[in-house]
């Protein structure tokens, strides 16, 4: 089984909005995680450095954070991961999430200390079950 732990080694948050004027009612966010590559350090350790950034629409502010996930485990786990990393196929999903769930936690911190929207997903508000006439047809 793979295991990922990831170290990030940057951190940087710039408001790019005057404070003195209120956000935008329309802001769109947009979330980029890049994997720069798989690198091998021992028989039982991958590293890869990555860059993931936040960007908001229209421009009020941007987040980047940049670290590296370590992956370890069995060599032919490994293994499988350089030889996608070679072949340009895309990263293993487990080392893609767990940068993802690092990187958006620092970015919520850092939205909040420059006074911008966190990057969250948007849930779809519930709707309440729609109030139709109950069936009085009766059947013998």
């Amino acid at each position: 089984m793979t295991n990922v732990r990831v170290f990030v080694t940057q951190l940087s948050g710039e408001r790019l909005w005057g404070t003195e004027t209120s956000l935008p009612s329309e802001l769109q966010i947009a979330i980029n995680v890049n994997l720069l590559g798989f690198e091998r350090k021992s028989s039982d350790l991958v590293e890869a450095p990555f860059i993931f950034t936040v960007g908001f629409t229209p421009s009020v502010a941007q987040i980047n954070i940049k670290g590296k996930a370590q992956a370890t485990g069995d060599k032919a786990e490994l293994d499988k991961i350089m030889e996608d990393s070679k072949n340009q196929k895309p990263p293993p999903a487990i080392v893609v999430q767990a940068v993802s769930s690092i990187a958006i936690a620092e970015a919520i911190v850092l939205s909040k200390t420059i006074g911008v929207p966190p990057p969250l997903p948007t849930f779809p508000m519930p709707q309440e079950p729609s109030k139709s006439k109950p069936d009085t047809r009766y059947t013998a």
